[in-house]
């Protein structure tokens, strides 16, 4: 049987949405929370089997290097037009155990007082669309929710991505769940189907960099006019991965994210100073590392990476900020991969700067 346009259905869904917060977006489809932040770190993923099939949410695990409890990492894309995916639909649950929530929040809203006009013929539809084959041009329509086909495929639902600080695009992906046999791909008008590219855009958000504190010499106190010498030696300054992994019954893919040093820039904190070199970027060595640690017998060179104040700090310190950029790529399933924006993460070290004294005879 065919129906309405899928929008109209998907603007009554909505209606049901705001509602009661149960039918679409509502379900315990969420991100999974990274549970620390060093290589090797897993995060724990619910799921099992009952009698009656799969009973619990498929949440995405991550891995590697990522930031705590679920948290956004510290990598700020270079690019200021790119942001993380805020919505995507992924795995939810088998036939048996969607017909016993769908069906449940469907009676629910139904027996609402004043469900009356359009929410009450949206929830009609759905129904109907669960339990009577009722579809549309390219969503056919379900008989008693799939049961027959339980085992053999899920039903995908919306995710909404909880580090989206925009209600609106956080919200976004409102189709009612649909059906995915167990080796397929999802429906080609669903764009926002997981992806190992999406996966990876989640692991880059996740991603937590080494908080790398550049080596100075002279250390913390310098003098006016002296150049101090700044590196940061290859052995803490290397690349670091991220992995994103999704896991249903049928249904696997996994990105990792890679993030590997290629410059450093010093902000000097004061417009009184000059940086070597002047840009104040400073690339890497062949060997991995950044600038040349300060040796005696080279005060009178120019350091290749550094700065040198012009003034005193006074009774305070001069914010030096050393900011990193990072090239980051990406493999998935299936031998996919590409390009991510650059990454940026910046120090801030105090640093006192004195006057040299000198004693006229």
């Amino acid at each position: 049987m065919k129906g309405v346009a899928r929008t109209a259905l998907g603007a009554g869904t909505a209606a049901l949405i705001l509602a009661f917060g149960t039918v679409v977006l509502g379900a315990p489809v969420h991100a999974a929370e990274p549970t620390a932040n060093d290589q090797g770190a897993g995060t724990k993923e619910e799921g099992g089997r009952k009698d009656s099939g799969i009973y619990a949410a498929v949440r995405i695990q991550y891995s590697g290097s990522v930031a705590p409890s679920g948290g956004k990492g510290n990598v700020t894309s270079a690019d200021v037009d790119w942001t993380p995916p805020p919505c995507w639909y992924a795995p939810y649950l088998g036939a048996k155990d969607f017909k016993k929530t769908m069906s449940a929040e469907i009676e629910e809203a139904a027996s609402a007082p004043g469900m009356t006009g359009t929410p009450a013929a949206a929830i009609g539809q759905t129904k109907a669309h669960y339990e009577d084959e009722y579809g549309w041009t390219d969503t056919p329509g379900y008989k008693d929710y799939n049961v027959a086909k339980d085992g053999e495929g899920m039903f995908w639902a919306g995710v909404e991505n909880p580090n989206e600080p925009d209600f609106l695009k956080r919200n976004s992906c409102t189709d009612l769940p649909f059906w995915v046999d167990n080796g397929e791909a999802p429906p080609p008008q669903y764009e926002e189907a997981i992806t190992p590219e999406i996966l990876a855009a989640l692991a880059y958000q996740h991603m937590e960099l080494p908080g790398t504190e550049v080596t100075l010499a002279p250390a913390q106190t310098t003098k006016v006019n002296l150049p101090t010498w700044a590196w940061l030696d290859k052995a803490d300054f290397h690349e670091v991965q991220a992995t994103a992994a999704i896991n249903a019954p049928g249904f696997a893919l996994t990105a990792t994210t890679t993030a590997k040093p290629v410059s450093l820039r010093l902000e000097p904190g004061t417009a009184d100073a000059v940086t070597y070199p002047a840009s104040g970027e400073c690339t890497i060595n062949d060997d991995g590392s950044i600038g040349e640690p300060y040796a005696r017998g080279n005060a009178d060179r120019t350091p290749p990476c550094g700065v040198k104040y012009l003034r005193s700090s006074g009774d305070g310190t001069f914010d030096l900020q050393a900011t990193i950029t990072w090239e980051i790529a990406w493999t998935g399933t299936g031998g996919a991969g590409g390009d991510l924006p650059d990454g940026t993460f910046e120090n801030g070290q105090a640093v006192t700067v004195q006057e040299i004294q000198s004693i006229n005879r």
